[in-house]
């Protein structure tokens, strides 16, 4: 199904979504199953680091890769994502990154340490053709009317196992050791795989694949960024998520770190107090996008005034946190973080699955992705960079949230002067 036909019927709920439609029902549980995975792998390769290293550099140098990994590969991505079946690159996939996932028991002593980032960066390079493909596929598998929810309920289930995944990969780790996490990533793997191959879907004809030549996709990737410039607005909108990578969350997850170990300890190393973090910023994530819809339902200009607002929580958010007066202020923060970035990320992705033509959607989302975790690896260096300075964990804050405001400048200025169209699934932008 093409959500860009145009659509008269009401707005599906989510329950409604999930009970009717048996496509992205599978599309979902595949995708909560993956995520869970992801955390546990996450937070066991990180244990795993410091376990053989004993170096928050090789921490950090963990952090580089997975977010570089999918930077690197996002040309070749999109393209794939525009050319061959969507589904079958899902599957596919999940197949090798299970099989990937496997390497990590074999990583035992301090010089296999490579091995590990090697792993990483192969797994988290499929992840570059995962997630922008997953994405690129949900209006094949919605209909116009199924797509916010569709879209609002897949960023819900992020938020939610951002928090209950790396719980319970804390819980796996701490009372069976890291090997098993490895073992129960790889298992979810192919678990999701079992329910993506259930998903009936007719691949629409997209770029020739009769030509596999290096050059040939890279003609094809340079198409689509020719359509970005072309369609400014789109462009635009899909920068956003790397613009709150780069002044919002990456930078913030190390100064969180930070803040648990040496600010607000609770538990062992400030585990308890960093598990509460996280699970806070994944509440926020969650809820925010879904109360605001309510109000803004799928119509563009709500949408555009939702992300904007969502600008503004984020800072309020970092303005709260900035002082460190105490811990429940802290949550207080993050979680006006959380709900601000939940709905810039949401709704952002709304507008260009409403607006993007079936035909470059697979390089606008890798483009999309590569730029979000390019912005993500920047926001880690220069937070990194100024704990290590004279700033300091209250300085290094107290910049993030002065300089938080020029998104929201820059956006609430492009709203008020650009002449751009409405997005909304009745005008889709042309190729």
């Amino acid at each position: 199904m093409n959500s860009t036909k145009t659509e008269s019927q009401r707005s599906v709920g989510y329950g409604e979504l999930i009970c009717g439609n048996a496509n992205f029902r599978n599309l979902w549980l595949g995708q909560i199953i993956s995520l869970l995975g992801d955390w546990f792998n996450l937070i066991a390769s990180a244990a795993l680091v410091v376990e053989l290293t004993q170096s928050g550099f090789a921490v950090g140098g963990l952090f580089l890769v997975r977010m570089l990994a999918p930077f690197l590969i996002s040309p070749i991505a999109g393209v794939v994502a525009d050319r061959y079946n969507r589904k079958h690159i899902l599957i596919l996939t999940d197949i090798l990154r299970a099989l990937i996932v496997v390497g990590f028991l074999g990583v035992r002593e301090p010089e296999h340490i490579w091995l590990l980032y090697t792993l990483t960066a192969t797994q988290l390079a499929l992840s570059g053709f995962f997630f922008p493909t997953r994405t690129a596929i949900l209006p094949d598998v919605v209909s116009g009317p199924e797509l916010g929810a569709a879209n609002a309920l897949s960023s819900t289930t992020w938020s939610v196992m951002l928090g209950l995944g790396a719980a319970l990969g804390g819980i796996v780790s701490g009372t069976w050791g890291i090997y098993p996490a490895f073992a129960i990533d790889s298992l979810t793997f192919v678990v999701s795989a079992i329910f993506i191959v259930q998903i009936k879907y007719d691949a629409a004809v997209h770029l020739d694949a009769s030509d596999k030549t290096v050059r040939s996709a890279l003609h094809e990737y340079l198409d689509g960024l020719r359509y970005l410039a072309r369609h400014l607005d789109i462009l635009v909108m899909a920068l956003h998520k790397a613009v709150g990578a780069l002044f919002f969350t990456s930078g913030l997850l190390v100064i969180q770190v930070v803040m648990a170990e040496s600010v607000f300890p609770i538990g062992k190393g400030g585990g308890i107090s960093l598990g509460l973090m996280f699970a806070v910023a994944g509440v926020g994530t969650g809820i925010g996008p879904i109360v605001a819809r309510r109000f803004t339902g799928d119509r563009g200009r709500p949408l555009r005034v939702a992300i904007l607002l969502g600008y503004l929580l984020s800072s309020l958010g970092l303005l709260i946190t900035a002082p460190l007066l105490n811990f429940e202020t802290v949550l207080v923060g993050i979680l006006f973080r959380g709900i601000g970035g939940g709905m810039l990320w949401v709704f952002s992705t709304q507008l260009l699955l409403q607006s993007v033509p079936d035909l470059f959607r697979g390089r606008v989302f890798s483009t999309e992705f590569a730029t979000f975790t390019l912005m993500s690896a920047a926001g880690v260096s220069l937070v990194g960079v100024g704990l290590d300075s004279s700033l300091g964990l209250s300085g290094v804050l107290w910049w993030i949230t002065g300089l938080s405001v020029i998104p929201s400048a820059l956006w609430g200025l492009w709203l008020l002067t650009a002449k751009s169209p409405s997005l909304s699934l009745e005008h889709p932008a042309e190729p």
